[in-house]
């Protein structure tokens, strides 16, 4: 067994690869388990509408997240990992990102601000809000794309399961009834804080990497290298987010807790998806010219479908056990937002393989446009199904979301593929 297995990764790069997916994939399981253990306990003690309440303000502070991140979890770590080896280069890199992150956390801020003070739906709990905030700031320290630009995946790994171990046990010591719901946001955001620091001391520390004040050209650059792939992580968490934020506005507290319980298991799930690329995004990026690439994609893809297709099936087939082990009880609400939702991991995930190309083949604006058309269907579907089909219409809009960006993610990857072929075939 051992013999086979070392054939498998037989080369430095692939060891490396192995390495990083077991990382990942530690953390991933903590991701599982952790979330598995305080979710129903939170379900249980604040009840369905707080837990609602507390979903809604953790979908809105993602729209900061996602501006914060300004794509750069994939086009820092492009840049990191091409250059890697220029200490100084990489300095400079480091130093432009974190003056644009630290930029992009003080617009937010006003914006959350604006929102709390302009509408009576965020101002009556405003605290919830700027608490919940604080996982912008620990986001915004944490370099998670410097990590993995340098292959260092256990770092990411050993301190979001530090981050997240704190808030588990913190929630068991300081939440004991309703009332605690607000303590909820401020243990969450303070392990997301102390990983960030952490994180940036542990670049100090290991890497030598201080910051610098950049050059405008240098800032000027990232901004244009993660333009477009900013534009289109907006379009794909506008279409995972929106679900929860436009029922949030359409109706109430409680119905929105009843979707979240399904909506946090399918994000379980996804989690799993997401170690699987993120795992291999450095290796193909740096592999992409490589003419094995596309059928080792190919191969990923196939595992993908697998898994979750099983997992759809579980979910489908034991979704009232499900159900009760997590929420306390069968809310018929949380029961068939579970079913209809069952297999829309596997639309997820089929599509790394066709992101992977399109962003290794600089096809940036291509897979923009996919997740921006993803985006505006989603946005459009929730405000037409939603105030009047409630949560039916929110799973609706989700899965027909996820079927039209696979088909056009797809789309466009083979599009990819045959002139690059053809391309070879000319040579």
């Amino acid at each position: 067994m051992m013999k086979i297995f070392n054939k498998i990764i037989n080369t430095p790069d692939k060891k490396k690869l192995f390495s990083n997916f077991v990382s990942l994939a530690v953390l991933q399981a903590a991701n599982y388990i952790l979330p598995l253990v305080t979710f129903p306990y939170l379900v249980r003690v604040l009840g369905v509408e707080k837990f609602g309440l507390l979903a809604f303000a953790t979908a809105t502070v993602t729209y900061f997240q996602i501006l914060t991140d300004y794509g750069f979890n994939l086009s820092a770590t492009r840049d990191i990992s091409i250059h890697r080896e220029n200490k100084e280069k990489v300095q400079e890199i480091f130093s432009s990102v974190m003056v644009i992150k630290f930029g992009l956390l003080i617009l937010s801020f006003f914006l959350l601000t604006i929102l709390i003070l302009s509408f009576d739906k965020f101002r009556k709990d405003w605290e919830v809000f700027v608490l919940s905030f604080g996982m912008v700031v620990g986001q915004v320290l944490f370099p998670v794309w410097f990590f993995q630009g340098m292959e260092k995946m256990k770092y990411i790994t050993i301190l979001n399961i530090f981050a997240k171990l704190l808030f588990t046990i913190a929630i068991f010591v300081f939440v004991k009834e309703q009332a605690d719901y607000w303590k909820v946001p401020l243990l969450n955001s303070l392990g997301f804080i102390m990983a960030g620091v952490l994180a940036l001391w542990i670049v100090s520390r290991d890497y030598k990497i201080s910051f610098i004040f950049p050059s405008i050209k240098a800032v000027k650059h990232q901004l244009i290298e993660g333009w477009h792939i900013f534009i289109s992580t907006v379009g794909i968490n506008m279409y995972k987010q929106n679900s929860i934020f436009v029922l949030g506005i359409f109706t109430d507290d409680t119905v929105v807790g009843y979707f979240s319980i399904a909506k946090k298991i399918m994000d379980l799930v996804n989690s799993l998806n997401g170690v699987v690329s993120q795992s291999i995004y450095p290796y193909t990026m740096m592999k992409m010219s490589s003419k094995y690439i596309y059928g080792f994609l190919k191969k990923v893809g196939m595992i993908i479908a697998l898994y979750t297709s099983i997992i759809g099936l579980i979910l489908l087939v034991f979704s009232d056990a499900i159900t009760k082990l997590l929420a306390g009880n069968v809310y018929y609400q949380t029961l068939l937002s579970i079913k209809l939702l069952a297999f829309v991991p596997l639309f997820i995930g089929i599509n790394v393989p066709a992101v992977h190309i399109l962003l290794g083949n600089k096809k940036d604006a291509l897979f923009t446009r996919a997740v921006i058309l993803g985006g505006l269907l989603d946005l459009l579907l929730n405000f037409l199904i939603v105030p009047f089909f409630s949560y039916i219409g929110s799973c609706t809009s989700v899965i027909l979301t996820e079927i039209a960006v696979t088909s056009i993610l797809y789309k466009y990857a083979l599009e990819v593929i045959h002139y690059d072929y053809k391309e070879k075939e000319t040579i």
